[in-house]
């Protein structure tokens, strides 16, 4: 029976990343006004950033927000975690929430790892040539870039992934293949996050977390993952 809903819980939590193109964000309700970037970071920190822009999948951005911004049981920090946007003004993710970056991509420090999200309109991402650069950069020294259901086209787009396996949304394979034969695509029905060299990609929307806690986990400790699945109450949902 435990089996039975954990597979049920992963459908419907994969499903709601497949349908790319239903979901609009209304880009006039957006401001546009530049906003005051407060957030200062600690230099003896490895650096995670988050990119954005808009219609980004919300919980593709707080799924590495909230595991990586966990402190130990000590209390101490690991990581500063950032989020990037192309200008400085105020984003609306696809849910309606609005988002403030941190830093634009013009200067933003250095990052341990990038992570690119998605939304339901990914050709907007792809046909941005300064997100297009900015990520073919990060890729230069970064050690690891993280991508979210179709936050894959933008990695395929870059061609940075070239000859790497990747996974996007459910259903959605067939069309990333054929956008970027270079990719090795994984079979998304089957496989639902693939890690392959500095590269880990997932189906996206809440895989997002099982993605994050794998890459925590290779960047501190199998405990301190542990610990974080039991502050997000990770561990009551496997319980279930």
């Amino acid at each position: 029976m435990k089996q039975s809903l954990l597979y049920l819980l992963f459908v419907l939590i994969s499903l709601g990343c497949s349908n790319k193109q239903e979901g609009k964000t209304d880009e006039t309700l957006t401001q546009k006004v530049p906003v005051e970037m407060k957030k200062t970071i600690n230099e003896s920190l490895p650096t995670i950033g988050i990119l954005i822009f808009e219609g980004v999948i919300m919980n593709e951005v707080m799924a590495p927000l909230d595991v990586f911004s966990k402190t130990t049981p000590e209390g101490a920090s690991l990581f500063n975690v950032v989020i990037i946007a192309k200008e400085n003004k105020t984003y609306q993710s696809a849910q309606g929430l609005n988002i403030v970056p941190d830093y634009t991509i013009d200067n933003t420090p250095e990052l341990k790892v990038l992570v690119v999200p998605s939304s339901y309109t990914p050709s907007k991402q792809t046909s941005d040539q300064a997100l297009v650069e900015f990520i073919k950069k990060q890729n230069q020294t970064t050690d690891y870039i993280a991508s979210h259901c179709a936050g894959a086209f933008l990695i395929g787009e870059t061609g940075i992934a070239n000859d790497k396996e990747i996974v996007t949304y459910v259903s959605g394979g067939e069309s990333l293949q054929a956008a970027y034969p270079g990719l090795k695509v994984a079979d998304d029905s089957q496989i639902a996050v693939v890690e392959d060299g500095k590269f880990i990609s997932s189906n996206g929307n809440l895989v997002s977390y099982i993605a994050s806690l794998d890459l925590l986990e290779k960047l501190s400790s199998n405990k301190q993952r542990k610990y974080v699945e039991k502050s997000l109450l990770i561990d009551r949902l496997r319980d279930q």
